[in-house]
């Protein structure tokens, strides 16, 4: 399968859902911005996926991240960082979502499993996230992150 081919809409993503379901897989989701993909992303993605049958990223659109992140961000517009994701072979599938935060998306996915960064605790976790993913009968589970690793922290270096 192409990357691009890995990329759904969430207007596919119920049906996709359920066929994985009635496949009997595992589905792992994570979500964020991945604005410019790096050691720590591709670690934090492989520790995911490996969490079951296959990993599903929802990439925040372009407003969403600005809304995040402040002005000058995305350094790379929504389109280009699903694709970047979709070529990762952790990566089973990626949807882009609009929102900032994650809970809509969370309740077309259903995960089995959501996996979150080392920058939230189970108490920081979006309590609208945690009932989205709860409600569908999935867990939370927060990787730890890689240190020294962050998009903020290559911007900042570029900038010194």
């Amino acid at each position: 399968m192409s990357a691009q081919e890995k990329i759904i809409s969430l207007e596919q993503l119920p049906a996709w859902r359920e066929s994985l379901r009635e496949a009997g897989k595992r589905l792992v989701v994570t979500n964020g911005c991945f604005d410019l993909l790096h050691a720590g992303h591709v670690t934090y993605l492989e520790q995911a996926a490996a969490l079951g049958d296959l990993l599903l990223v929802g990439c925040n659109g372009d407003e969403s991240v600005r809304q995040l992140k402040g002005e000058g961000r995305p350094l790379n517009p929504e389109a280009d960082r699903a694709l970047v994701l979709s070529a990762l072979e952790s990566v089973g599938s990626v949807a882009v979502f609009p929102e900032r935060r994650a809970e809509d998306f969370l309740c077309l996915a259903k995960p089995d499993v959501y996996v979150k960064g080392g920058d939230y605790t189970p108490e920081t976790l979006d309590a609208g996230e945690r009932v989205a993913v709860e409600s569908g009968g999935g867990e939370v589970v927060i990787i730890p992150f890689v240190p020294g690793k962050s998009t903020t922290d290559i911007i900042q270096r570029m900038n010194d």
